[in-house]
């Protein structure tokens, strides 16, 4: 697939995975994207993973139809992109590489050497010219590893991304791009706002008509959108209006008052109102709705002297992420002595931003007139 003229999309599909990264569900696969830019010299624009070292050179030698490539740029070390390495090196052994130091670094560890007698060490603002394509690197530590560069390729306005820009799903499944790729960013880049925005305002000088990630589809229209997306994510803005109720239940009672907020905020006009089950949601769309809705409602049982474990690690989530800018409401729920709101509150502390409702409802068991009040009294706050 030509991406333009001279770039041709090389990468591949991974409908085998179940969990990316370990953790994150991918009911759509994965796509590991590679590219390859054919000019006097031929670029090849990352690997991918392991397990499609068979295919991934198959597509290569089909590109290249019968050439050799003159680099390998290596734009991030994660193994879905660098597993390869070794592979095409030996498959092609008069061509170089091209990274950052910290790159190299890895793949001494990964590969037991950093092929020092065969490789180009760059910087920002470093330039590689391969004959029409002069690609300029640009360095982007912490988007989301310490080695990462991202190329622009002045002649076709190409921004090769690195991880920037990915979402979950293979290329050849139709879905939404906003969902997956907010709920990639925020899992797996969304610690890291401040680094990308750095990227973000580096980008801004540049002339970009396509963006070319290694995950997701490659982006060649209404790339506004797309960056609007990452600079709300990134400096952690509320993206919609609305609340997100998260909640644990153990027999059901913090349940019915969950329920019961719901309902209030719909009657009283809440643009949207979101609940997720903690035990059995994808704790990483919980995740991601905590971060796209401005307000966020947290509700659990005391369990142990503690909270429930399921909200307990919901919350991990979000601080590990760097969660703030929000209003966060709580609710406890205790049969004797209820801790929860003081556990949460005490989690929470670190965080930037964040305003806490002057309502907290105590529930004590089950649901009773004074609980219920609260409950009222909460909705109209939130409101």
């Amino acid at each position: 697939m030509f991406i333009t003229n001279d770039i041709k999309y090389i990468g591949v599909n991974d409908h085998n995975i179940d969990l990316f990264e370990g953790q994150y569900i991918v009911p759509n696969g994965m796509a590991y994207n590679s590219y390859a830019i054919l000019d006097e010299k031929i670029a090849i624009m990352d690997t991918v993973d392991k397990n499609f070292t068979d295919e991934w050179m198959g597509n290569l030698a089909a590109a290249l139809e019968g050439r050799k490539p003159d680099y390998l740029i290596v734009q991030h070390m994660e193994p879905d992109h660098s597993a390869n390495i070794a592979n095409f090196l030996a498959a092609y052994p008069e061509a170089t590489v091209v990274s950052s130091a910290k790159a190299f670094a890895m793949m001494k560890n990964f590969f037991g050497t950093d092929f020092a007698d065969r490789r180009i060490v760059v910087g920002e603002g470093d330039t590689l010219s391969l004959g029409k394509h002069v690609l300029t690197f640009v360095t982007a530590p912490m988007v989301h590893w310490p080695e990462v560069i991202v190329t622009y390729d002045a002649a076709d306005k190409v921004l090769f991304s690195a991880d920037g820009f990915g979402k979950f799903g293979a290329l050849d499944v139709e879905e939404d791009w906003d969902c997956e790729a907010r709920r990639y960013y925020i899992g797996i880049v969304g610690k890291y706002g401040a680094p990308v925005q750095t990227l973000l305002k580096k980008a801004a000088g540049l002339d970009i008509s396509i963006i070319c990630p290694l995950h997701g589809p490659v982006l060649k229209e209404n790339l506004g959108h797309y960056l609007e997306k990452y600079n709300i994510w990134s400096s952690y803005a509320v993206e919609s209006e609305g609340v997100m109720i998260a909640y644990t239940s153990v027999y059901g009672n913090t349940r019915a008052a969950v329920e019961l907020l719901a309902r209030k905020l719909t009657e009283k006009g809440c643009p949207k109102v979101v609940v997720n089950d903690l035990a059995r949601c994808d704790m990483a769309e919980a995740v991601e709705d905590a971060f796209r809705y401005g307000k966020l409602v947290l509700a659990t049982t005391t369990y142990n002297g503690d909270i429930f474990p399921f909200m307990q690690t919901f919350i991990h989530h979000l601080t590990e992420r760097s969660y703030q800018n929000r209003t966060v409401a709580l609710m406890e729920n205790g049969s004797w002595a209820p801790t929860a709101a003081k556990v949460m509150t005490k989690m929470l502390e670190g965080s930037k931003n964040l305003t806490f409702t002057n309502t907290t409802v105590k529930i004590l068991s089950a649901l009773n007139e004074a609980s219920i009040a609260q409950i009222e009294a909460l909705a109209e706050e939130l409101i």
